[in-house]
């Protein structure tokens, strides 16, 4: 009876992992490449690091090149539109649509890489 109930438990939680996993946003990762942090690890944390480089170059002034938002930026930025937010899988759109939570980075900050940036207002 055990093994008939754990058979059943088994057939009926596969079907959701696999729906559940095939439902994940796919975003357009840019360039991409070797990341400040392992990839796991930024999914879960990077709003902290962005929270606290925020805190250290506002309060204190100390620049981190390394862990700016516009370095992160420079590299998730789409090579269609060069941006992280213009489309609903942009790098930041495609997971915070899936976990229903806003972006208020880009109220006051540029969605669109630096490089792109300079190049559309070269003169």
């Amino acid at each position: 009876m055990r093994l008939l109930f754990a058979s059943l438990l088994l057939c009926l939680c596969i079907p959701a992992v696999w729906a559940a996993e095939t439902n994940m946003p796919k975003p357009d990762i840019g360039k991409g490449g070797q990341c400040v942090e392992d990839p796991q690890w930024m999914r879960k944390n990077h709003m902290h690091l962005l929270r606290h480089q925020r805190d250290e170059t506002v309060r204190k002034g100390i620049r981190d090149e390394r862990l700016s938002l516009k370095n992160c930026i420079e590299c998730h930025a789409s090579s269609k539109d060069d941006s992280v937010i213009a489309r609903n899988d942009s790098f930041c759109v495609a997971c915070h649509r899936y976990e229903a939570v806003k972006i208020d980075c880009f109220e006051c900050h540029s969605g669109i890489s630096k490089s792109a940036w300079l190049q559309r207002n070269a003169k």
